[in-house]
């Protein structure tokens, strides 16, 4: 992976992600859901949290990444994060399906970045392994008021500088 784009003290760049928001109607798990899209602008005068990864339901990223920051959603709530979010290159029927399975329900956002656009225009993408396309990378950062706050990339394959500890040690 080549260094990010961006750094802390950018602006974010403005998006429309995909995603099936969560409704009680996703508890039955026949539901699929209707995607629709939310756009980077709506974050405006708002505390961000949002960690890519780089496939739901993948190895590290369902047991290691993703649940630590469901069990400290009072944690990051409490040091004035107003969203969570979730982004991986998957569609928004895998990332929402990830998220019921994980027990989310409306407390982190599962957010597509489809084919990695976003994370692209980031210099945040990895090879997916499949030699056609690409994956996000594995990073976190705090957003406050669409502006990087901290942004960290993982230097390896585990959850270090993007895991829910070390976010909430940046906040």
């Amino acid at each position: 992976m080549a260094a990010p784009t961006v750094k802390v003290g950018d602006k974010i760049p403005t998006t429309d992600f995909s995603l099936i928001a969560y409704t009680p109607e996703l508890e039955d798990l026949r539901v699929c859901g209707i995607p629709t899209k939310l756009s980077t602008d709506e974050w405006k005068g708002k505390k961000v949290v949002l960690f890519a990864v780089p496939g739901a339901f993948t190895p590290t990223c369902h047991v290691n990444h993703l649940p630590p920051y469901i069990e400290k959603y009072e944690e990051f709530k409490a040091k004035g994060v107003d969203t969570i979010v979730v982004l991986a290159s998957n569609d928004p029927f895998v990332m929402s399906a990830w998220g019921r399975v994980e027990g989310v329900k409306d407390k982190i956002l599962t957010l597509s970045d489809i084919g990695a656009a976003w994370s692209k225009q980031l210099g945040l993408v990895q090879p997916a392994g499949d030699g056609l396309s690409l994956r996000t990378a594995r990073y976190a950062m705090i957003i406050d008021d669409l502006v990087i706050k901290y942004l960290e990339v993982e230097p390896g394959r585990g959850v270090t500088v993007s895991g829910a500890e070390a976010v909430l040690a940046k906040l």
